[in-house]
């Protein structure tokens, strides 16, 4: 028996939606070549991570074994999949292969770094091959919402791995590469070890529906409005930006891009020559001088991003344009979940001002970028994997995808973050657990997400900040009355009295009455003086809140 193995190993992506990075990786246990398919970022939220930038995959355990990596592959250009590439590149220093479009975005994410742009080496599409150690990779097209995304067909001594990426099985894309089945019953013939496939529709029952079908619908829809016309999608969706765009074009309206992810996005395309024939456009400043009839705004902000366009048009004014009654705000997009919230603010915010809103009504004005259900079945049949292992998903994703794997005759497992597979065999099996977590990028700096800072930050939002200031001499003497600051707390407690007040008689109290082996221990001094403010908090305002206590010595 071989002491060789082939493994995969998810670190993010894989039990929740975003966040992608998967590691393969070929040899003896423990010195296995390694390979890296994404470094992706998923986004913060006020409830769970409070004034973080971005969260990105915790990659310890590969950063320990970066002699061993080879190669970094990115499979296409959303953020979930290679947004975290210009925070994580020094941990690991290995080349990065990408096709061209997805190279010029992850080139300038490096950039805002100061790595060179030869960091990111640009890679045809399949029969072209990387040799990356004991590994062949090449770059499988594959359709979805953003161009030239691509599944990566992985050739190791054990077999070929097909890792799908994000994808949809779509003929007629409008931008970028066709789904081709031909071409992918080609790449089976060979025989597919093992299939790690996308999950994240597997609950949604019906086939998945092209991009072009919703051309005729948002063109009647634009065509009908009669002020000015706002349209939100996804600024990655290069596709449906260009049917907004020729939407709002054959209605005799000048286009203009607003938000700057939405100006990177087309001349990315354009730079690269994925976009050949999109409609000229006007800058805000035109846009502000045009009869309101004769304009459609392209915006950022479809998921209610605060500091997007659509969030800022909807708070009064954006690049000095004003919304009106009776303008048309079309949200082109899903709701992701957990943007609920801030896209419905978004829309009441309009239609206050008396604009009207149009959301995605059932799928008229939008088409998932993702396999649904059917077409999974067919992905399946279509490579004919020994093993299907799913992932980007949550767990319940991943776990209804294995079932719905083996329900067609396919062996498969459950795979989340941390756990590593042996494809080796002629089943999979799980070859030991890596511990995963979450790095925060906090301002401009990474932070673990058990280091305690977010934490800390949660306590104080929700129980507010007491600092209390205590001046003491060398000799232990007190020089003066304690006084306390208070931040994010009521004035007033229950017995009427400032809050402030009741604080610093409770403290000086206990201070008159201390023993001077305690006034002189600067650590039980603040023991007790913490109990102190928090059992009076909250016996006043029937909250505990955090205290940070500061002994003055003074000589």
């Amino acid at each position: 028996m071989s002491s060789e193995r082939l493994i995969y190993l998810p670190l993010g992506g894989a039990g929740e939606i975003g966040m992608n990075c998967y590691v393969y990786g070929y040899g003896p246990e423990g010195a296995e070549r390694l390979i890296l398919v994404d470094m992706g970022v998923t986004f913060p939220d006020m409830d769970g991570s409070p004034g973080v930038d971005l969260i990105m995959p915790d990659i310890t355990w590969l950063e320990e074994r970066k002699n061993q990596l080879e190669a970094v592959f990115i499979t296409h250009a959303h953020e979930d999949h290679v947004g975290a590439v210009g925070h994580l590149y020094e941990k690991l220093g290995a080349p990065i292969y990408a096709r061209a479009f997805t190279a010029n975005i992850a080139r300038g994410k490096l950039a805002e770094y100061g790595h060179s742009d030869k960091v990111v080496r640009v890679v045809s599409a399949f029969p072209e091959v990387v040799k990356a150690g004991p590994f062949e990779v090449s770059f499988l097209p594959i359709s979805h919402s953003i161009p030239e995304s691509s599944a990566l067909v992985i050739d190791s001594p054990d077999g070929r791995v097909v890792h799908t990426g994000d994808f949809k099985l779509d003929e007629t894309p409008i931008v970028g590469e066709a789904f081709d089945p031909v071409l992918w019953g080609k790449v089976a013939e060979k025989g597919i070890k093992a299939l790690i496939c996308d999950s994240t529709n597997v609950f949604s029952p019906i086939a998945g529906r092209s991009e072009a079908s919703i051309a005729d619908e948002v063109t009647n829809l634009v065509a009908e409005a009669g002020q000015m016309v706002v349209a939100t999608t996804f600024a990655s969706n290069v596709a449906r930006v260009k049917t907004l765009a020729e939407a709002g074009q054959r209605a005799g309206r000048s286009i203009c891009l607003m938000g700057r992810a939405m100006r990177r996005m087309i001349q990315a395309s354009v730079e690269t020559g994925v976009l050949t024939d999109f409609p000229p456009v006007i800058s805000p400043e035109d846009a502000r001088g045009m009869p309101r009839e004769n304009v459609m705004l392209l915006v950022t902000g479809s998921q209610g991003e605060r500091r997007a366009a659509s969030a800022q048009l909807a708070n009064g004014k954006y690049n000095g344009i004003t919304l009106k009654e009776g303008d048309l705000f079309l949200f082109s997009s899903k709701t992701i979940p957990g943007n609920e919230r801030g896209v419905i603010r978004i829309m009441n915010q309009f239609s206050e001002m008396g604009v009207d809103v149009v959301d995605d009504m059932g799928g008229r004005y939008h088409v998932s970028g993702h396999a649904n259900r059917p077409d999974l079945v067919e992905m399946h049949k279509l490579t004919r994997p020994q093993i299907v292992v799913p992932m980007h998903g949550e767990h319940r994703h991943l776990r209804e995808h294995a079932k719905l794997a083996e329900s067609n005759g396919f062996q498969s497992i459950v795979a989340p973050n941390g756990v590593m597979v042996n494809l080796s065999g002629n089943e999979p099996l799980v070859a030991g657990y890596v511990e995963t977590g979450r790095l925060y990028l906090d301002g401009s700096v990474l932070i673990g997400a058990l280091d305690g800072i977010v934490r800390d930050r949660i306590r104080m939002a929700l129980n507010g900040h007491v600092l209390v200031t205590v001046p003491i001499d060398e000799d232990g003497e007190l020089l003066g009355e304690p006084w306390c600051e208070l931040k994010g707390l009521p004035e007033l407690g229950k017995s009427n009295a400032p809050l402030v007040d009741v604080l610093e008689e409770d403290l000086d109290q206990f201070l008159g009455r201390a023993k001077g082996s305690t006034l002189k221990d600067d650590d039980k001094l603040e023991t007790e003086l913490k109990k102190i403010v928090r059992k009076s908090s909250l016996d006043e305002i029937g909250k505990k809140p955090e205290v940070t206590v500061v002994v003055s010595r003074l000589a």
